[in-house]
């Protein structure tokens, strides 16, 4: 488990200073996005993703791992938004998104080693396409929350789904990683 906390680690650190570098160049414009976009964005990631594992032949040179960069930071604006609601014009400035892109990566880090300590890696035996695919399934989750309001009856929140797509896309990026 202290392998995957680095490996989780360094994949965040990639992750958070494209992230970095996007606030600079753009600001906080995202903060004007409502969830069900950031939602469609992340769908359009993964969809990407699973188009590039399907498909032989790719008319533009990039692989998955860009991919499962936005799908985490977007990710986690979507996260944010859910603390701080919607703006009507971007109020961040770089240093405190930062800080709040640590919060709730810590949080998601804590529920991985949560789920990592009881489920035994067992994410470290599945393929990416798997990983991808599961992605997709919560993303399918959180639309249908969306469109009922938040609403759940039995089931967790859109935040618990959004943490869960995070680590996917880490694992998916470890694994990646290891067989390249």
């Amino acid at each position: 488990m202290k392998n995957t906390s680095q490996e989780y680690d360094a994949i965040i650190a990639i992750c958070r200073d494209l992230f970095v570098k996007k606030m600079k160049d753009y600001g906080s414009a995202w903060r004007i996005l409502r969830l069900p976009s950031l939602t469609d964005q992340i769908y359009i990631k993964a969809q990407r993703i699973r188009s590039l594992q399907e498909n032989d032949v790719r008319k533009i040179d990039e692989d998955e791992r860009g991919e499962f960069i936005g799908i985490i930071n977007y990710s986690i604006m979507a996260l944010i938004q859910l603390e701080l609601g919607i703006a009507d014009q971007p109020d961040l400035d770089t240093t405190k998104a930062a800080q709040l892109y640590d919060d709730k990566i810590k949080m998601t880090k804590a529920l991985m080693e949560d789920k990592n300590h009881d489920y035994g890696e067992a994410w470290r035996e599945m393929r990416v396409s798997s990983l991808t695919d599961l992605i997709l399934q919560k993303l399918l989750r959180v639309k249908q929350i969306e469109d009922n309001k938040g609403k759940t009856i039995v089931s967790e929140g859109i935040d618990a789904n959004y943490q869960d797509m995070i680590n996917y896309a880490v694992f998916a990026m470890i694994l990646i990683a290891s067989n390249s």
